[in-house]
């Protein structure tokens, strides 16, 4: 089941990404005491990511990423099932 982001009080959504699925939406979590993003470090995968940025229902955009490839194309950012930020530092 997607997701949709959170609003704080002044209206402003919280970080929402495309699942690794390639299907559903996630909201990234963070450490209420220390604010630090949960991660997931030295993640592997498939591009199942849409190719075009995908909306919640309340038509709020996941993050999306440019291309270190080419550096201008965009790319859908992952999170898991547990609200963690997928990534690989290097």
């Amino acid at each position: 089941m997607s997701q949709n982001a959170y609003h704080d009080n002044d209206h402003n959504p919280t970080l929402i990404v495309v699942q690794n699925d390639g299907t559903n939406l996630v909201n990234i979590l963070a450490n209420p005491s220390t604010h630090v993003l949960n991660v997931s470090d030295g993640t592997t995968g498939s591009d199942n990511g849409p190719k075009t940025s995908r909306h919640d229902a309340s038509n709020v955009r996941v993050l999306m990423a440019t291309s270190s490839a080419d550096g201008i194309t965009p790319i859908a950012v992952y999170g898991d099932s547990l609200g963690e930020l997928l990534v690989d530092s290097v």
